[in-house]
């Protein structure tokens, strides 16, 4: 499973990025993390808010940081 967080590098983004990678680990799912500070890449996934969450190429999550249950459940879905 591909995993990329979308955003400007802020506190926000990182934080997003080390929930997402602690509740994946706990689902024991296999994942590559990647964050992608790139205003080009982030628009072509057409996110106009960001932190976003890309699993697999699809966008399931922007401009709100999801709780644990939540980013399970959207990983839950998409694995």
């Amino acid at each position: 499973m591909k995993i990329e967080i979308l955003g400007s590098g802020c506190k926000k983004c990182s934080n997003l990025a080390t929930e997402v990678e602690s509740v994946a680990t706990e689902l024991g799912v296999t994942f590559e993390l990647t964050k992608v500070t790139d205003m080009a890449v982030i628009l072509g996934y057409e996110v106009m808010s960001t932190p976003a969450i890309v699993i697999d190429g699809k966008v399931v999550c922007s401009g709100v940081i999801p709780s644990a249950d939540e980013i399970k459940t959207l990983i839950n879905q998409t694995g």
